[in-house]
């Protein structure tokens, strides 16, 4: 009875096609999951979160004010104004929406870009103010 079994330069030569494969792939693969989570964090403030601090807006005539924070959306500020129409909470977590980084959004109002309204963004992959912010205002890039 004889046996066969792979030869060493066979088995090397496997090792490399994978290896190949593998260098092929990994980086678009790296790619694309940051680039999904920029895009996470666009949907957060430009449409999520825009919609509950609308709402916000519609129950008290105004968006809560950067002391009173995002924190407003879960429980009624008892910083001035305190709002008298306050129909909270409006976050249907009930917790405080953390960026695809794990980081708080950053908020202001009134804002100093939209000056008719609120600044919302995200630090973004950095973590660092500049120009990789994710915002909700149009940046001079």
């Amino acid at each position: 009875m004889r046996l066969k079994a792979f030869t060493l330069i066979e088995i090397m030569l496997v090792v490399i096609i994978i290896g190949i494969l593998v260098a092929m792939v990994v980086p678009n693969i790296a790619g694309r999951s940051e680039q999904a989570r920029i895009t996470a964090a666009r949907t957060d403030i430009d449409s999520n979160m825009a919609t509950v601090l609308d709402l916000y807006k519609l129950d008290n005539s105004t968006y809560p004010t950067t002391e009173q924070g995002l924190a407003a959306l879960l429980s009624a500020p008892t910083v001035s104004p305190v709002p008298s129409k306050w129909s909270g909470p409006y976050l249907k977590k009930k917790k405080l929406p953390k960026d695809p980084w794990n980081r708080d959004y950053v908020y202001v109002y009134p804002g100093a870009h939209n000056t008719d309204g609120y600044d919302l963004s995200s630090l973004g992959p950095d973590g660092v103010e500049g120009k990789n912010n994710i915002t909700n205002w149009e940046s001079e890039k």
